[in-house]
């Protein structure tokens, strides 16, 4: 366990004690830290109080993950009938994963996850001194991105993070107006639940390769996709299915996980828990699998991308009813320069980039040049020189998988081009553009 020298200066100084260590499971001597952690996130999310099985459960799978775990405790005697006086009153995790930058491109990524700050201690600069060392520690590891997903979307734009890709709640009826147009290739076979256990994080490792803005996974996902995590208890599933696609040539190429909500529910509906496809055919072949369940006139999925071919693909687009896309990843850029040599692009181009970054950690101004779809960047001097694209580090980050368009974020007055190069943002998009719609498929 690392101890972390407490801010200094201002009221606060001193109050605080930050600690850092690794995840531990309950074979450790150092779960005890692990388990107040796990229940410190739990009540800032409003959760119900854990069992002691799921908190150990917990732990286990961070382990796994490698998860480091920051906890802010307060020093000082607490006072008679305070929260959990020895537990941790902030939180703040990350792990190390690696984030499709479109092409298969694999680029090493920084997540960062259950960050919480009690009601009782906000406003004293403990969430902007967690993230800004933190962002810090990663850049200085020589990790070119960090990511996270939002539970307000107001909080992380300052600390440069940019909304990378949406998602959407579909409600999709499964009556005899669900009809693809045409029939994909493969087939779809019910699996056990439990060889998803190996299954799961194969299937996944080839659809990551496929899809820009995903997010490899953490433990816990291959543990629910065998019905061995019930995301509320922790505990047994037993009502979960799973349906698996196999191309033309026997390969697992995809699969389903899913609930029935039960028959007091009107009309039968399925709830589509995760769907992994590496192909079309997978994608449409479990949509077609679900769509054809009996008895089901219903399926509702809460993740569904943004840009779903699903909708084209129908006969009847109309059974499926989406509710309006939400912001899912978020990225940060770190490094400038390893960031954007890191991806392929699909036009060359040559533009001047400047970059404002409030936290000082990638602001600068970088010529991106691209020679057969590889990316050179030169840092250049002179941060207040000539540049024919002008914007912030979370707009680059937003930009960075192809989720949204610069032309977009210049009508939106986010970025700004020279005077002398207008049309620089479509440029920009042209050579940022990549093979499919932007989608993570990971929450974290």
């Amino acid at each position: 366990m690392t101890e972390v020298p407490p801010s200094v200066g201002g009221p606060e100084a001193g109050r605080y004690e930050i600690r850092r260590f690794r995840a531990a499971d309950s074979a450790n001597r150092e779960f005890p830290a692990t388990a107040e952690w796990i229940r410190a996130v739990n009540y800032g999310f409003y959760k119900k109080a854990l069992a002691d099985a799921h908190v150990a459960k917990t732990a286990a799978a961070y382990r796994v993950d490698d998860r480091e775990l920051t906890a802010v405790y307060e020093t000082g005697p607490a006072p008679a009938g305070a929260l959990s006086p020895d537990g941790p009153i902030a939180t703040f995790a990350s792990m190390r994963k690696t984030l499709n930058a479109g092409y298969g491109r694999l680029v090493p990524a920084h997540l960062v996850t259950a960050v919480t700050v009690r009601t009782d201690h906000r406003r004293r600069g403990l969430l902007r001194r967690l993230m800004g060392e933190d962002l810090a520690r990663a850049k200085a590891d020589g990790v070119p991105v960090a990511a996270l997903t939002a539970s307000e979307a107001s909080i992380y734009r300052r600390f440069g993070y940019g909304v990378a890709t949406h998602e959407r709640r579909v409600t999709v009826s499964t009556g005899p107006r669900f009809r693809l147009a045409v029939r994909p290739r493969g087939r779809v076979m019910a699996a056990e639940p439990g060889a998803m256990l190996e299954l799961a994080p194969t299937i996944f490792a080839a659809a990551h390769r496929t899809v820009p803005g995903s997010v490899d996974r953490q433990e816990q996902y291959a543990l629910h996709a065998a019905g061995q995590w019930e995301r509320s208890t922790g505990g047994e599933d037993p009502g979960l299915r799973v349906a698996v696609h196999l191309a033309e040539d026997g390969t697992l190429d995809g699969y389903a996980a899913y609930r029935f909500r039960g028959w007091s529910h009107e009309p039968p509906t399925m709830e589509l828990l995760d769907l992994v496809s590496a192909t079309p055919d997978a994608y449409l072949g479990l949509w077609d699998y679900l769509g054809s369940l009996d008895l089901i006139d219903r399926v509702i999925w809460d993740e569904a991308p943004a840009d779903d071919p699903l909708v084209w693909a129908l006969e009847d687009s109309r059974v499926v009813r989406a509710e309006t896309a939400r912001d899912m990843l978020w990225l940060r850029i770190l490094d400038v320069r390893a960031a954007l040599e890191a991806r392929r692009y699909a036009h060359d181009g040559d533009l001047i980039l400047r970059v404002d970054d409030a936290l000082g950690l990638a602001a600068g101004r970088y010529r991106l040049a691209v020679v057969d779809g590889a990316a050179t960047v030169e840092a250049l001097g002179a941060p207040d020189g000539e540049a024919q694209v002008l914007l912030d580090i979370a707009d680059l980050s937003s930009v960075y998988v192809g989720g949204v368009s610069p032309v977009s974020l210049l009508q939106a007055g986010r970025i700004r081009t020279g005077e002398s190069s207008p049309e620089a943002a479509l440029v920009l998009a042209q050579m940022l553009a990549v093979e499919r719609p932007a989608h993570c498929l990971t929450h974290f």
